[in-house]
């Protein structure tokens, strides 16, 4: 961390200054971070037509977090989100497979479901629910160095996961029944991506908030599809776009005093008009 700091005190911004407001650098790395995560899986979430998917893997989270919060000290309620939002990706994609039924009509059932059983765990015995109100908005400002080097981490099995696996994933998510003629384990590789959006999602929960968690995982991809020309550019311009538009909330919500996660999806909704706007030119 050092080293980031001493590069940071480089910038030309009043909280950059060193030894000062060490909660802001840390939150610029941290959306560093979470921002290329967001761009990559965002790709594989438009194409694969599960925009929904995230919101429900923050509702499974919010369980996991209620859960955590009636285990007490026991065990840290992120993890007991983590783990239950896994279990809810692998329950998800195997209910899917089995059912039939379109993903859409899936995630609904799995969401509503979620949602009210966290309500309902958060509520239990009279408890207030008011303590888990910062995760509805999410505080970006409070993430710590620990939590950074988890979600790089995470990122760099993302990495892995898209130089290795990308193309199955791509063509499990298109045309199932081709993929499986060609020996591909389609509902590994679902559950496999499945489970990376869990982990992301709950992670960086706390801190980019539930309300808008979808919104990062769908509009980088979906502004990057109006104007790339091949997968190349899709993969690119999502990451970027994504970057960017992380770099520029985080700014503005320092100096205006709202809420990051807003501030970041409202850019990434500016950079889809944008794209929106170019896609038709073009056409």
């Amino acid at each position: 961390m050092e080293l980031w700091y001493f590069l940071v005190d480089l910038l030309p911004f009043e909280w950059a200054e060193p030894g000062s407001m060490y909660f802001m650098k840390n939150a610029l790395l941290a959306v560093l971070v979470i921002s290329p995560l967001f761009g990559l899986l965002s790709t594989m979430v438009v194409e694969s037509r599960m925009s929904f998917f995230s919101d429900a893997l923050g509702h499974s989270a919010f369980t996991g977090m209620a859960i955590g919060a009636l285990v007490g000290s026991a065990i840290d309620p992120l993890w007991c989100a983590v783990l239950f939002a896994l279990g809810f990706s692998l329950l998800f994609t195997w209910v899917s497979h089995r059912s039939g039924m379109a993903n859409d009509t899936v995630i609904g059932v799995f969401s509503s479901t979620a949602v009210a059983l966290g309500i309902f765990l958060a509520t239990y015995g009279g408890r207030s629910f008011t303590k888990f109100n910062a995760l509805l908005i999410g505080d970006i400002l409070s993430v710590e160095p620990r939590k950074i080097a988890l979600l790089a981490g995470i990122l760099g099995l993302v990495a892995v996961l898209w130089v290795v696996s990308y193309n199955h994933l791509m063509l499990s998510s298109v045309h199932p029944a081709l993929a499986a003629s060609r020996g591909i384990k389609v509902f590994w590789q679902e559950a496999l991506f499945s489970a990376a959006v869990a982990v992301v999602v709950t992670v960086s929960m706390t801190w980019v908030g539930l309300l808008v968690i979808n919104s990062l995982l769908v509009l980088p991809g979906a502004a990057a599809r109006n104007v790339a020309r091949n997968l190349r550019q899709y993969h690119l311009l999502s990451l970027l776009g994504a970057v960017a538009a992380g770099i520029a909330g985080l700014m503005t919500s320092y100096y205006i005093s709202a809420s990051a996660g807003a501030c970041i999806t409202l850019y990434l909704a500016l950079w889809f008009v944008l794209t929106f706007l170019m896609r038709k030119q073009r056409l």
